[in-house]
């Protein structure tokens, strides 16, 4: 069956869905972009995802094209339309169309919207049951990582060059230190039980998932450390983790072909993803 998309103002099954050839999201990767995970075809954490769209929009002069209750309509309509339970809705917005020019447009250039959904298991995957693979990649991405743009390139070659070692995802390293998974941010925790993850900055993106997952470690009691880690921190772990909208909490089993632990997903990494699970469940809308 084909899915419904939101394109600038319409619902159009997917096959009739068109851009313009001179959007600037496709001709300098000029938008970012948002992913709201839907459970029992609910919103997860809507009002954070709203909140960083602006960040990123403002960050870039860019025009937001509807406010959130709009916004919100838009995504319900989606979830009506396309029966969707579980999965993902994402949102695009670019500078527009125009034409070529590395100059922005003038500012009376309306911005694009786009949305579609992605129907997928989020809670009874076979990643969160045993848990992924990663390796070790340089970060080749754009100082600005915070702003969530459609740049997505770099952090795919970053993929598939950790897929090429026969990994699941990549860690990427800059300057001896880990950033962050190409989509989602990276979690190791010691020996000792603590917690550590990178402090927010313009090296990486600021996870909605990731607040929300530290606001719950510091309710039950964890211990967090938000600091840059090295590769061989990450490798002496004794549980590692990663978060997303897209994946929740997910254990990290095996570091650049180090096995942590026992090889199975650690307790901690176990606890979050229950209660990150539990909490999006009872304040989804």
């Amino acid at each position: 069956m084909s899915r419904t998309v939101y394109v600038n103002g319409e619902y159009v099954p997917e096959e009739e869905a068109k851009i313009s050839v001179f959007d600037r999201g496709f001709l300098f990767a000029d938008g970012v972009y948002e992913v709201t995970s839907v459970l029992d075809g609910k919103l997860v954490d809507f009002a954070g995802h709203m909140t960083r769209l602006d960040r990123s929009l403002n960050e870039l002069g860019m025009k937001r094209p509807v406010d959130d209750a709009q916004m919100e309509a838009i995504h319900r309509e989606l979830i009506v339309q396309n029966e969707l339970e579980e999965g993902m809705i994402y949102l695009q917005v670019t500078r527009g169309a125009a034409d070529r020019d590395f100059a922005y447009p003038s500012e009376d250039t309306p911005p694009s919207l786009v949305l579609f959904t992605q129907s997928k298991p989020l809670v009874d995957t076979a990643a969160s049951q045993n848990g992924i693979k990663v390796a070790f990649v340089d970060d080749i991405r754009w100082g600005r990582r915070d702003i969530k743009t459609v740049q997505l390139l770099a952090p795919s070659m970053c993929k598939m060059a950790a897929k090429a070692q026969g990994a699941d995802d990549a860690w990427m390293v800059e300057e001896e230190h880990v950033t962050e998974g190409t989509s989602n941010n990276a979690y190791i925790v010691t020996k000792s039980g603590t917690i550590v993850t990178r402090n927010l900055s313009n090296s990486i993106l600021h996870g909605i998932t990731r607040a929300a997952v530290l606001r719950l470690a510091a309710e039950s009691q964890m211990k967090v450390e938000e600091r840059p880690f090295t590769p061989e921190e990450a490798k002496d772990a004794a549980e590692a983790f990663v978060t997303a909208a897209s994946s929740f909490v997910q254990p990290v089993v095996e570091i650049d072909g180090v096995t942590l632990g026992d090889g199975k997903p650690g307790p901690i990494a176990k606890r979050l993803r229950e209660i990150y699970i539990a909490e999006a469940r009872a304040q989804a809308i």
